[in-house]
């Protein structure tokens, strides 16, 4: 009897060093609910981000992201509100990856605060299918596929996305791989908006951010006011691989952008990182004070008019991968560091 007992206990240790993934709650797990329209993703019982496709929104993104001290990075607005949040750009939801003018539908500033007389210019990606999880020690992965469709709901794009989530001490990473298969020949016209967003809480922010009146894809205006009275002070202080710092980094090119903040009483820092064999390397930085972080590498003359359009395009049956990293810090990170991360970042993506 005893040694049934032994053998009992070896077998599921021996299960548990093999598989975390059975000992819920342990190590990075990857848990869809597809009823729900999401999957979790949690480090040791505690949430980091989810990948959602609610109705609410005309893309899947990840929200929120939350760092290994519970940190909350993401804006809360449009999915939950704050008192002390600005509440412009209700397309600007988490962390997404789309476009604002494919053939000449803007992906990226869709939302349901378009009027109905405008939502034939616009598009939308459709959630279609969870190919794959995998749950892990410090190490999730996540595989799903999605389509673009125009306004005349016609299939543009099929995109399969690859998400990997580590955990490194006290560093929450997320890479990113999305493969786009053009169905006809897709133009993604030189454009400001795109590629790789996030919107980020109201103190990463920048403390010289006043508000005023941005233009979308299509030249209509979006006003950014001032921030609500009593808000958190905002902190955030943006700096690129080349040396931009704070608002000089906008429109910018790099391998790779970090942005700093405390929120009363942690300091967090959020870096994105180009990889080599990305379309546009090295991106530009649609970064701004407001608290879009967005990385553009198919906008080439819209941020320098010396250069020409840039205008990538994809003839029918062509695919285009794009690979970023997007890494969570505790504390402040050093130039020195980022370009460290950065050189392995591209051996590994090579």
């Amino acid at each position: 009897m005893r040694d049934a007992v032994v053998l009992g206990l070896l077998a599921a240790f021996a299960m548990t060093g093999s598989a975390l993934a059975a000992a819920p709650g342990r190590g990075i797990q990857v848990v869809a609910d597809e009823a729900h329209r999401r999957v979790d993703i949690t480090i040791d019982g505690k949430p980091f981000t989810s990948y959602i496709w609610p109705t609410s929104l005309k893309k899947p993104v990840l929200y929120p992201l939350i760092t290994d001290e519970g940190i909350t990075v993401t804006r809360g607005y449009p999915l939950e509100p704050r008192p002390d949040e600005r509440v412009d750009h209700p397309h600007h939801a988490g962390l997404w990856f789309n476009y604002g003018n494919v053939n000449g539908f803007d992906f990226w500033n869709n939302s349901d605060a378009i009027k109905p007389e405008a939502r034939s210019k616009m598009g939308s990606i459709f959630q279609t299918k969870i190919v794959s999880t995998k749950s892990g020690a410090n190490r999730g992965e996540l595989v799903v596929e999605s389509e673009w469709i125009n306004g005349e709901n016609q299939k543009i794009l099929e995109e399969t996305t690859e998400y990997v989530f580590e955990r490194r001490g006290h560093e929450r990473i997320i890479d990113q791989v999305v493969t786009l298969k053009a169905l006809d020949r897709a133009v993604f016209n030189d454009d400001k908006e795109g590629l790789l967003g996030m919107r980020v809480a109201r103190w990463l922010e920048s403390p010289d951010e006043k508000g005023g009146t941005f233009m979308d894809a299509n030249g209509n205006p979006t006003e950014v006011k001032a921030a609500p009275a009593g808000a958190h002070p905002a902190t955030g202080v943006y700096l690129t691989s080349e040396g931009a710092k704070g608002g000089a980094a906008w429109g910018t090119r790099g391998r790779w952008c970090l942005l700093s903040g405390n929120d009363g009483g942690h300091t967090v820092t959020i870096a994105i990182f180009d990889a080599p064999k990305n379309p546009g390397y090295p991106t530009y930085w649609h970064a701004r004070g407001y608290g879009l972080f967005a990385a553009n590498p198919l906008g080439q003359s819209i941020f320098d008019p010396k250069q020409k359009a840039f205008n990538y395009t994809l003839e029918k049956g062509q695919m285009a991968t794009f690979h970023y990293r997007i890494a969570l810090y505790s504390g402040t990170v050093t130039a020195a560091e980022m370009n460290r991360e950065a050189d392995a970042f591209a051996n590994q993506s090579k």
